[in-house]
């Protein structure tokens, strides 16, 4: 029995020696190892690497580090991706300038003094924090749930000091919880860069900044500012619409004595959404939908490419105008359109100048609007006067536009169209074909007499062929409705049992008013059966939608009217509000409050907008619909059937309440009445 006994320890003994050698082993490998095996999922201490079939996870599994390969490239960069999205999708590259070419065995190294370090095959730093934690305590880096890499001290029972954050140096996308602003104490920019292309993160043409002397965004091209914000009024910038849906994201703008920048968050938290800029120059914001598997753009500044520095025209080949050339020719023929155009003859204040006529019909961006002056040739006289105007236009008010051409697009179907004068050398008129006009810029030299004769004779045959067209077009139109700017009120709305017709209460705008607040009909925000609506803002700065009745529409007089009088009559928390009308010069025009959320349907039928609408949401959108049809049906002191209820005619406001709009379908019923007869099929 003893020796049984002696044996038996004796296995166990031999066991536990086995066992503490293998421990011993794989303490020495890891330690041979570079201790790459011993940081948390998460964090990097001091001393530790990460190498390269290593990633960082956040806490919550929404972000990834690591290294990685942007397209078709061969080069190694360190970023940050988000970690739940089939698409890698970078939203922070560290060394975007200096890339690893190649390497086998790079590695992402926190330093004991607290800078984290990329390390090439050669072990030669290639980028660096360069920051120090100031002291003997050791840093940690972390990869938080946000997206943010941030270096801290190592505190144990204490709150821990972050002395270094990726979110203070973005490249080109900007994360909820992070910030866009200029720090007064340091002089320093925390601002966006595109990638030069989809497979080089390096900084790219364009940049986005806050202004450091006003409350506003910009962005520029080569030091070129191509695009505004427009100043902060306390809950959104004024050129950016659609940071109004506060059921989606919320914004703050924080200035102080220290700094000024401009952040978001997130309502809904599961929701993964981010802020671009991006190789065309344009921030989009983008939300992912897992369904689909696919980024979907929610909304874009500027809305359109045209109004891109470098984009010279929104046409299938990029061209310069007439009297124009490309300002680096070669640059034009590898597609870079970034040096704009400039004047084939160059002129100096007071030389002789003339204006050729753009028949390419193009819009130019950022024009300047002149209200005083309400002739054509006294904008004309402006230019001249001005030798940094570039070009002219007069329709009902005077634009003028300064400095080098580089922006342009097509004009829309339904917008108003101007003929725009390009102020060029005076010689170059006599290569062209059209719009010869010669005078002087910024002073007065005598003209040549064969253009004065020239000139008059022109002005002759247009007086007399304007005569003819005009008399024709009266013609035409026969004894058709005509209507006078200074009348207030509207013939009856010839309806059975309408009880109530007289005057209108509401203000009358004259077109000049309209066409100044609607930047002269070029912020198109829909199309309807009426015709096209703009976006506005009246002098008292109150934002509008404009309705213009189109002459290709379907609608008519009649429903203008039907429209005006209705609504104008009715009110309620569900109703559209109607501000004001326009009729003269053949328009005839509806102001109606700004509804940023634009229609219901977008919602419904858009797969990434579909899921901003729970069911709470939901409910107060139809409950407040049913409360506007109660109040017509039963409430007002009009019984009126809206007779064209359907998704795209329930506006939503900023905060997502139902509006009923367009009644001019809609139908008046007697007090008592339940049945009438139609002698038109209209509805939906």
């Amino acid at each position: 029995m003893p020796i049984v006994h002696v044996r038996e320890y004796s296995m166990t003994s031999r066991s536990q020696t086995w066992l503490l050698l293998l421990v011993i082993f794989f303490f020495i490998y890891s330690f041979k190892s570079g201790t790459h095996l011993c940081f948390a999922v998460d964090t990097i201490s001091s001393g530790q690497s990460l190498t390269l079939d290593q990633t960082l996870i956040s806490k919550g599994g929404k972000f990834e580090l690591g290294f990685f390969r942007p397209g078709t490239s061969l080069n190694y960069y360190i970023g940050i991706w988000y970690k739940n999205v089939s698409i890698q999708t970078v939203v922070w590259v560290a060394n975007r300038d200096t890339p690893l070419y190649g390497g086998f065995s790079p590695e992402l190294k926190l330093l004991e003094n607290g800078s984290l370090v990329l390390l090439d095959d050669s072990k030669t730093a290639i980028w660096s924090t360069e920051s120090t934690s100031n002291g003997n305590v050791s840093a940690e880096a972390v990869l938080g749930d946000n997206g943010n890499l941030f270096l801290r001290k190592r505190v144990i029972r204490s709150t821990s000091e972050v002395f270094w954050q990726s979110f203070d140096y973005p490249t080109d996308t900007f994360l909820p919880g992070s910030k866009i602003g200029y720090n007064k104490l340091t002089n320093k920019q925390i601002s966006l860069t595109c990638w030069r292309s989809p497979d080089d993160p390096a900084k790219g043409l364009y940049s986005l900044h806050l202004d450091p002397y006003g409350d506003q965004f910009f962005i520029e091209s080569q030091g070129i500012r191509y695009w505004s914000s427009g100043a902060w009024n306390g809950k959104t910038f004024s050129l950016i619409p659609e940071m109004g849906l506060k059921y989606i994201f919320y914004f703050s703008y924080v200035k102080n004595e220290n700094e000024s920048y401009f952040t978001y968050d997130l309502y809904n938290t599961s929701i993964i959404t981010k802020l671009v800029l991006d190789l065309s120059g344009q921030i989009k914001q983008f939300t992912w939908a897992d369904n689909s598997r696919t980024w979907f753009l929610f909304w874009s500044q500027p809305r359109q490419q045209c109004e891109v520095s470098g984009f010279c025209v929104c046409d299938s080949k990029c061209r310069c105008f007439d009297g124009f050339l490309p300002r680096s020719p070669n640059d034009w023929n590898t597609s870079d359109y970034s040096g704009g155009c400039m004047r084939k003859t160059y002129f100096e204040c007071g030389d002789e100048v003339g204006f050729l006529q753009d028949n390419q019909q193009t819009a130019f961006f950022n024009q300047q609007f002149n209200d005083t002056v309400k002739t054509a040739d006294k904008c004309k006289q402006s230019c001249l006067d001005d030798c940094s105007c570039t070009a002219y236009a007069f329709n009902s008010s005077c634009l003028l536009w300064k400095g080098d051409v580089f922006a342009s697009r097509k004009f829309g179907d339904d917008e108003a169209r101007y003929s725009i004068q390009l102020k060029v050398a005076a010689s170059e008129i006599l290569t062209q074909t059209s719009g010869i006009s010669r005078e002087t810029s910024g002073g007065n030299k005598p003209l040549n007499k064969p253009y004065i004769i020239v000139l008059i004779a022109g002005s002759i045959f247009v007086i007399i062929f304007s005569c003819f067209l005009f008399a024709y077009k009266m013609k035409q139109r026969g004894n058709k409705l005509r209507y006078e700017t200074t009348e207030t009120s509207l013939p009856d709305l010839s309806v059975e049992n309408e009880p109530e017709q007289g005057k209108l209460e509401l203000p009358l705008f004259d077109f000049n008013t309209v066409a100044t607040a609607t930047n002269n009909f070029t912020n198109k925000l829909g199309q309807g059966g009426f015709g096209p609506v703009y976006k506005g803002k009246l002098l008292d700065e109150r934002e509008i939608a404009v309705k213009r009745l189109s002459r290709s529409s379907g609608q008519g007089v009649q429903e203008f009217k039907n429209e005006l009088m209705l609504i104008s009559k009715l009110q309620h928390r569900n109703l559209v509000r109607l501000l004001g009308y326009c009729i003269g010069r053949e328009e005839k025009i509806l102001l109606y409050e700004y509804m940023p959320n634009k229609s219901l349907d977008a919602f419904l039928f858009d797969p990434t907008k579909q899921i901003l609408l729970d069911w709470s949401k939901r409910f107060s959108i139809i409950d407040g619909i049913a409360r506007g049809l109660l109040y017509l049906h039963r409430d007002s002191r009009l019984k009126v059937i809206h007779r064209d209820l359907k998704a795209s005619n329930i506006l939503l406001d900023e905060n997502m309440n139902p509006k009923i709009s367009d009644f001019g379908m809609a139908r008046i019923f007697g007090g008592e009445q339940t049945l009438a007869n139609t002698n038109r099929v209209v509805g939906t």
